[in-house]
C-alpha cells in the first residue's frame, strides 16, 4: 500500500497574510488563529490601521511571495475583498479569488489550484473567515488533466502567449 504522505501532500504551514485598514482587524484575528493552530503566518502588513493606506502596498508583496513559493498560500484582505483580488491576480502564478462561502473555498483549490483567498474585512465575520481559511488550507489540487489543461491556458495568458485551443 502506498505511503499516505506521498498521496496526500501535507497541509500548508507557511501562510502569508496581508490587509489594508479595511481588513486590519480581521487580519489580526486570523494571524492569532493561524498561530494557535500551528501555522506559521507571515504578516505582510499593514502593521497598524491607517485610514489612508493602499491595499496594493500589502497585497502585491504577499502575492509575489505566493508566486515565488516563499509562502505556501496567502490570505489577502481589504474592505470589500475586491481590490485585494484584483491586485493579487496581476502577479503571474497567483490564482486569487474573493471567497465568502465554503464550496468555493475548497473547490477553487481542487479545480483551479487557488493559492490565495481574499476577503472583505468589512463584509465577512471572524468566525466565517476562519472557517473558510481552514477549508482553503485543507483543500488540495486534484491534478486532473482537464484542470491542468485549463491552468495551462491561464499561464499562456500570463506569459502573453497565443491561447491554447
Amino acid at each position: 500500500m502506498p505511503d499516505l504522505p506521498s498521496i496526500f501532500p501535507p497541509t500548508p504551514k507557511v501562510i502569508g497574510i496581508a490587509a489594508d485598514h479595511g481588513g486590519f482587524e480581521l487580519k489580526q484575528y486570523l494571524v492569532d488563529r493561524l498561530r494557535e493552530d500551528g501555522y506559521q503566518p507571515i504578516d505582510f502588513g499593514d502593521g497598524e490601521p491607517k485610514p489612508d493606506d493602499d491595499y496594493p502596498d500589502y497585497i502585491v508583496p504577499l502575492a509575489r511571495a505566493v508566486s515565488s513559493g516563499e509562502v505556501e498560500r496567502g490570505v489577502a484582505i481589504c474592505g470589500s475583498g475586491v481590490g485585494a483580488s484584483v491586485a493579487a491576480n496581476k502577479i503571474p502564478g497567483v490564482r486569487a479569488s474573493l471567497i465568502h462561502e465554503s464550496f468555493s473555498a475548497h473547490q477553487g483549490v481542487e479545480d483551479d489550484n487557488l493559492n490565495m483567498i481574499c476577503f472583505g474585512g468589512l463584509v465577512i465575520g471572524h468566525a466565517l473567515a476562519w472557517e473558510l481559511v481552514q477549508t482553503f488550507l485543507a483543500a488540495r489540487f486534484s491534478g486532473d488533466e482537464r484542470h491542468r489543461r485549463r491552468l495551462a491556458k491561464i499561464a499562456d495568458l500570463e506569459n502573453l502567449a497565443p491561447p491554447r485551443l
